[in-house]
C-alpha cells in the first residue's frame, strides 16, 4: 500500500479493463449506494475481478485526497453500528420478525451517518456470504462483540468508494493487471471457507450473559457514546 502525502494508489477489480470510471455508474444497492469501489489490496481487487466462468483485470489508478470529504467508518468516532445502518440504507436485508424490524427503525434513528455530501467513503465490505452475521445480529442471536470480530473474518479488508464528481475528477488510471481467475479463484473459496469456520467457532463459543445483544441495545436505549460499543 502506497500512499504519497494525499495522494494513495486505488485498486478496482472488473471483469473489464475501466480507464474512466463514470461518475453515477454501478448499482444503487452496494453497500455505500452508488459509486466507484476500490481497494487499497492488489490481491483483494484481484479476487473482486474475477468470476466463476470468467478473467478479469485489477484496474490500478493515483487517487488525490486532496480538499475531498472524507467519512472513515473504521475510525474510533464511528461504531460497528454505524457501519451496519449505512448498509440496511443501503443493502437489500430480510427484515421479516419483530426484533430486526424494531432494529433497523432503531439504527437508522440513533445510529445514521450523514454522508450526503461525503467525496469518499471508507468502510468494512460486506461480502454477500457475511450477511449472516449481521442478520444474526439484527435478530439478537450474536452479541455485539462477536459481530465486530466476525465482520473481520477472512480478511476482507476495507472498500474506498468515490462518491461524488469531485471524487471522480481526481482519479488517474495507470495501468491494468490481467487477473487469472483459476488462481484467484481458489484463493477465494479458500478465504470464504476459512471465514465461515472462524464464525461457527465464534457462534459455538458459551453464552455470555454479561454480553450486549441487540434486545439489550434496543431495552436500554443505547446510544452511540455507551463506552461498551
Amino acid at each position: 500500500m502506497k500512499n504519497n502525502g494525499n495522494r494513495c494508489i486505488l485498486y478496482h477489480g472488473s471483469e473489464f479493463e475501466i480507464q474512466t470510471p463514470v461518475f453515477g455508474g454501478g448499482k444503487v444497492h452496494n453497500d455505500y449506494g452508488l459509486g466507484f469501489y476500490c481497494t487499497k489490496e492488489l490481491d483483494m481487487a484481484m479476487e473482486w475481478a474475477i468470476g466463476e466462468s470468467h478473467d478479469g483485470f485489477a484496474n490500478r489508478y493515483e487517487f488525490d485526497l486532496s480538499g475531498l470529504k472524507v467519512i472513515d467508518l473504521s475510525a474510533k468516532s464511528f461504531t460497528v453500528l454505524h457501519w451496519l445502518a449505512v448498509l440496511l440504507e443501503n443493502r437489500v436485508f430480510d427484515l421479516r420478525g419483530d426484533v430486526i424490524s424494531a432494529a433497523r427503525a432503531y439504527l437508522k434513528e440513533n445510529f445514521s451517518v450523514d454522508y450526503a455530501d461525503a467525496d469518499v467513503m471508507i468502510g468494512y465490505r460486506a461480502d454477500d456470504n457475511y450477511f449472516s452475521f449481521a442478520r444474526a445480529f439484527l435478530n439478537g442471536a450474536l452479541s455485539y462483540e462477536r459481530l465486530c470480530r466476525a465482520i473481520r473474518l477472512g480478511g476482507l479488508g476495507l472498500q474506498f468508494v468515490l462518491k461524488s464528481r469531485k471524487a471522480f475528477e481526481r482519479i488517474r488510471f495507470l495501468g491494468s493487471e490481467p487477473a487469472d481467475r483459476a488462481a484467484h479463484l481458489a484463493r477465494r473459496q479458500k478465504r470464504e471457507e476459512s471465514a465461515r469456520a472462524d464464525y461457527a467457532r465464534i457462534v459455538a463459543e458459551p453464552f455470555d450473559p454479561k454480553a450486549l445483544y441487540m434486545t439489550n441495545i434496543l431495552q436500554q436505549e443505547i446510544r452511540s457514546d455507551d463506552p461498551r460499543l
